[in-house]
C-alpha cells in the first residue's frame, strides 16, 4: 500500500472513530435510561460541551472529505500518487491534531492551533491541486 492510500485509510478511520464516539455516547445513555434514542439533538448540543465539540470534530471531518478524500483518490485514480504521497500522511497527521484539539478546548489559543492545524491542511490541498493541474495540462 503506497503513502496516499496509507493516508485515506487513516482518514476514514479516523471518521470512523468520532462517529463511534457519538454513537458510544447514544449507546450509554439510552440503555442507562437517561436519555431516550429519539431523543438527541442532531447538532449533539444536548448532552454535554464534550459531546457538542465531538459532533463539530466529526462534521468538519466530514466536510473536509471532498477536498482530501477527492484529492487523495484523484491521486489514486490517476496513477499519480507521486504528487499526493510525500504530505499525504502530515496533511493527516494535520486533519487528527485539528479534531483532537477540537475535543479537548474551545478556548481562544485552541481555536487558533485548530486553525493551524486546518492551515496546513489547505495548504496541502492547494499545492496538490496546483501539481495535479501542471500533469493534467502536460497530457491534453
Amino acid at each position: 500500500m503506497n503513502l496516499t492510500a496509507l493516508a485515506l485509510t487513516g482518514y476514514i478511520t479516523w471518521f470512523l472513530l468520532l462517529l463511534t464516539g457519538i454513537v458510544f455516547i447514544h449507546t450509554v445513555l439510552t440503555l442507562s435510561g437517561k436519555r431516550h434514542a429519539n431523543s438527541f439533538s442532531p447538532n449533539g448540543d444536548d448532552v454535554s460541551d464534550f459531546k457538542l465539540r465531538l459532533h463539530r470534530a466529526h462534521a468538519n471531518t466530514l466536510e473536509a472529505m471532498p477536498y482530501i478524500g477527492g484529492l487523495l483518490l484523484l491521486a489514486l485514480a490517476t496513477d499519480n500518487t507521486h504528487v499526493t504521497d510525500q504530505l499525504a500522511l502530515p496533511l493527516l497527521l494535520a486533519r487528527i491534531m485539528q479534531s483532537t484539539v477540537h475535543l479537548i478546548s474551545t478556548s481562544n489559543l485552541a481555536v487558533l492551533v485548530r486553525f493551524t492545524f486546518l492551515s496546513i491542511q489547505l495548504a496541502i490541498c492547494f499545492y496538490w491541486v496546483t501539481q495535479f493541474i501542471q500533469i493534467f495540462m502536460h497530457v491534453v
